[in-house]
């Protein structure tokens, strides 16, 4: 393992960087941050409901989609990662296949889309707690439950990254055990539909076509369907991440959507009334079938177990902002880049940028406990942000390609490098389209468009910090230079 780690810290040398972590995070357990970060239990419990709502039992088949469509990313993400495993993922990933400035703004994104995602998962974990300790919520007691959420996340992510791997562990273990466990039982002894229920459109048809209630539905996969580039986010505490990474994110990609795929499969299956669900007037269908199945003892248990899944997804979602957040101070790419570069000597984590990604989303929670329909608009922008950051690496990838670039890490795809890249591009683009479409119904014009305004509201602030500060030029830490870096030329 010593061998191992000074061959890795002597390619990380290489790029520009020395090394300031403890590469003691496995394959396994790297494959467990981004697991608990995709997780299915949060991803289908969280959006269930809006999916039925929207598309009825169909929506399920945006799970499998997704899958298919993040995996096309996910290829783009392990070539660039096992050239370049840097800390911070996206943000680094773009700043050598592009340069400062594309870096820069798809760091913005992308570290506003983590915030709100942290907070987007605290808030949907508190009202479990409710029913949990026998309260009911309000939206200030369910505030003050993210908050504690969002605080004891932040604690064990402190404790350093052997801390934080073991977590993510326990929670891989405690969740995909209990999607196993409980979409088994459901589907032996408490199944009320048919398999035909999910080809079922239930009157759900719009001037004679399904299409645009299924496209209200694409949430449920979109939402569901990333986290996986977590597991580069920390990869230099990964020994040997030019293979390990790309392992782990397409095995995120394997096991998280079919056991997302199961567990929306049993909930679906086990619902006595199919219709009372889509139409609303049966306001918490999950609640309603684990308390049917397990009684009110039994579900309690099992919520318990979504809880762990909630607070390892917010978990490994912080780690994520944390280590965007210190690759930008590195970088000297934001204000303050000495105190969040900071890394501690004892617990060998960016603690400064730990605290600032827990005091930006618990900010963005205290304002949903006073304007809960304005934050909600927030939070949707999460995902969006996410996608879009996504699309400025393969962006980015073509571009390097286009120039030349030669991808030399461990894992490259060869001749079918460009042809990924490209259909990267059309599946990102055309998810983008889908989420910012304007909402259906009788609302005013920024509700309808609210999320296309908040994504639009980021871009602008951070091109004005960008052309005003230019915290782009603060730093001559290598950029632009994928392609200059030529495949080794094998030895006769």
């Amino acid at each position: 393992m010593t061998d191992l780690t000074n061959t890795d810290d002597d390619e990380l040398k290489a790029l520009g960087y020395s090394a300031q972590f403890e590469r003691s995070m496995s394959l396994w357990e790297n494959f467990a941050l981004g697991f608990t970060y995709l997780s299915p239990v949060v991803g289908v419990y969280s959006v269930f409901a809006i999916g039925m709502a929207a598309g009825g039992p169909p929506m399920i088949w945006w799970y499998l989609i997704a899958a298919v469509g993040q995996m096309i990313v996910c290829l783009t993400f392990c070539e660039v990662v096992s050239q370049f495993p840097i800390s911070g993922g996206l943000y680094p990933w773009c700043r050598r296949l592009v340069g400062k400035k594309w870096a820069w703004m798809a760091g913005w994104v992308y570290g506003w889309a983590l915030f709100t995602s942290i907070a987007a998962v605290s808030a949907g974990a508190a009202p479990f707690v409710g029913p949990l300790l026998g309260f009911q919520t309000t939206p200030v007691s369910a505030g003050l439950i993210a908050i504690a959420i969002v605080a004891v996340s932040t604690l064990t992510n402190l404790a350093g990254t052997r801390t934080l791997a073991r977590v993510a562990m326990f929670g891989f273990i405690c969740e995909i055990l209990g999607a196993i466990v409980v979409g088994a039982f459901l589907l032996l002894f408490h199944r009320h539909q048919s398999i035909g229920a999910i080809f079922h459109t239930y009157g759900l048809v719009k001037n004679g076509s399904y299409g645009p209630a299924f496209l209200g539905a694409a949430i449920v996969g979109l939402f569901t369907c990333y986290g996986f580039e977590a597991c580069g986010d920390v990869a230099e505490e990964t020994p040997n991440p030019g293979v390990a990474i790309p392992k782990a994110m397409k095995s995120t990609i394997y096991v998280g959507m079919a056991a997302s795929i199961f567990v929306a499969l049993a909930l679906i299956l086990s619902l006595p009334d199919v219709m009372g669900v889509i139409s609303g007037r049966i306001a918490n269908p999950i609640e309603d079938a684990l308390i049917v199945a397990f009684g009110p003892i039994g579900a309690k248990g099992v919520v318990l177990i979504v809880l762990v899944s909630f607070l390892s997804c917010a978990l490994s979602m912080q780690a994520a902002a944390s280590r965007l957040l210190y690759a930008y101070a590195r970088d000297e790419m934001v204000v303050a880049s000495d105190w969040l570069g900071k890394v501690s000597k004892t617990h060998h984590v960016p603690m400064n940028a730990l605290v600032v990604s827990g005091l930006i989303a618990c900010a963005i929670l205290v304002l949903g406990m006073f304007f809960a329909d304005a934050v909600a608009t927030i939070v949707s922008f999460a995902v969006v942000g996410i996608y879009a950051g996504f699309q400025m690496v393969v962006l980015g990838a073509t571009f390097a390609r286009l120039r030349g670039w030669q991808p030399h890490g461990k894992f490259h795809l060869g001749a079918w490098g460009l042809p990924i890249n490209l259909a990267g591009i059309v599946w990102g683009v055309g998810s983008i389209l889908i989420m910012l479409r304007p909402a259906d119904g009788d609302m005013p014009w920024y509700t309808s468009y609210g999320m296309a305004l908040t994504f639009g509201g980021v871009i602008v602030t951070g091109l004005f910090y960008m052309l005003a500060g230019r915290p782009h030029d603060r730093s001559d830490a290598p950029a632009g230079d994928a392609w200059l870096r030529k495949r080794p030329v094998a030895k006769a």
